[in-house]
């Protein structure tokens, strides 16, 4: 098996679940997802934990917290000082919870 830092995909692995389709990994999948945007976001364009808590005015122990998947404290105001120092920003969508298969005719 080969080694992945993706929190989704080790879920998958470990567990089996998917949590793409299980409603209540979906939950639990959130902050997975988080902590792997700003992984991934930051080791894309090079910057270690502490460079980014500099561009950012924190300490690579907030950053560290945020790439945790277990963390479930993250802050609209945090996320988007951390995506401009990424030079991106934060998208957030309010979607309904669809228990019913979505079908195509």
């Amino acid at each position: 098996m080969a080694k992945t830092t993706n929190a989704v995909e080790i879920l998958k692995q470990t567990t089996g679940i998917d949590p793409d389709i299980d409603p209540e990994m979906l939950k639990i999948s959130e902050d997975f997802r988080i902590a792997q945007m700003i992984y991934d976001a930051r080791t894309d364009i090079g910057l270690t934990q502490t460079q980014l808590a500099e561009k950012v005015g924190t300490t690579q122990s907030v950053i560290s917290q945020l790439e945790d998947a277990d963390y479930d404290g993250h802050s609209l105001s945090m996320l988007r000082r951390v995506a401009a120092a990424l030079k991106s920003h934060v998208e957030v969508r309010i979607v309904p919870n669809d228990t019913e298969p979505v079908s195509f005719p």
